[in-house]
């Protein structure tokens, strides 16, 4: 079976949709993606309820990486943030994320704290101190098929040439997938996919910076991987909001089943509850003889 790295080497461009919750992880992961991609924004609104604005701790996240890797066999590509500290605490996040069973690790190039991708006030750090902590990254993963993402902050800030600048130095520095963050058209898409050997990738956020082109637009232009990493929980937040309308105006929900609701039985199912009636199935035999 082809690794993930190897996947990316090829001439189709994977698509992977966010996971934020057990849940999104459980149903993604029986519907055949290549690989899935653990968001910070929705990691960190759906287990603490708070922004992605540098509030969560490793500890928080590699809880998540932990349950999220543990309930899928596909791979998952974590957000890894800023690395939660200096060279030390990148060099013990990037193990801690290997160890957990992530496929790889995100490391963006942000001043602590920091926030999501497409929201405004981002600030980055001087390109030579990312430099230094995906070097600590690369030395401190076990295997070279752990990959490590290193995403710039610096075409909101900075403009692109320097968000341009900065990837090939993180290339150099031992980036496996360079992921220049918020282009603002078409044509700054195209100028990055020519500028790279490196597989690249793209960041589709429904709302944001980047304009929505599909994946085989993205393709064409030089592209490996396209994330969606909020589609799921925008579409989840929709969806609950409509399920709690009738509820809240008296009207129950029976105006909802059969068209707007995932069918409970399938629920049961997802969730693995067909393992518990066959073991309830086994030991109810047992106990008759």
């Amino acid at each position: 079976m082809n690794t993930l790295k190897q996947k990316l080497e090829g001439d189709e461009i994977l698509v992977a949709p966010g996971i934020y919750d057990l849940i999104s992880v459980k149903l993604a992961d029986r519907m055949g993606f290549d690989c899935l991609y653990m968001t910070g924004f929705g990691s960190v609104a759906s287990y603490l309820g708070l922004p992605d604005a540098g509030l969560a701790s490793y500890t928080d996240m590699l809880n998540r990486v932990s349950a999220f890797c543990g309930a899928s066999s596909t791979p998952i590509i974590c957000d890894g943030d800023t690395g939660y500290g200096g060279l030390l605490n990148v060099a013990h996040t990037v193990q801690g994320y290997e160890r957990a069973g992530a496929a790889g690790i995100q490391l963006e190039d942000q001043e602590f704290p920091k926030k999501c991708g497409h929201t405004r006030g981002r600030r980055v750090t001087s390109a030579q101190d990312m430099v230094k902590k995906l070097r600590v990254a690369a030395e401190s993963r076990s295997s070279s098929d752990f990959l490590i993402v290193a995403r710039t902050d610096a075409r909101s800030s900075l403009g692109l040439d320097e968000a341009l600048r900065r990837a090939e130095q993180y290339a150099k520095a031992g980036a496996d997938v360079l992921f220049i963050e918020s282009p603002e058209s078409e044509k700054e898409l195209e100028i990055i996919g020519r500028s790279f050997d490196l597989p690249l990738l793209v960041n589709i956020v429904e709302g944001g910076r980047t304009p929505q082109l599909t994946p085989q637009e993205l393709q064409s232009l030089g592209f490996s991987l396209a994330i969606y990493p909020v589609a799921g929980l925008l579409a989840a937040v929709q969806a609950l909001q409509k399920a709690y309308a009738p509820i809240l105006a008296r009207r129950g929900t029976r105006e909802l089943e059969g068209k707007d609701l995932y069918p409970f039985e399938e629920l049961c199912l997802l969730m693995g509850f067909q393992k518990v009636w066959d073991f309830d199935a086994r030991h109810a035999e047992d106990s008759a003889k």
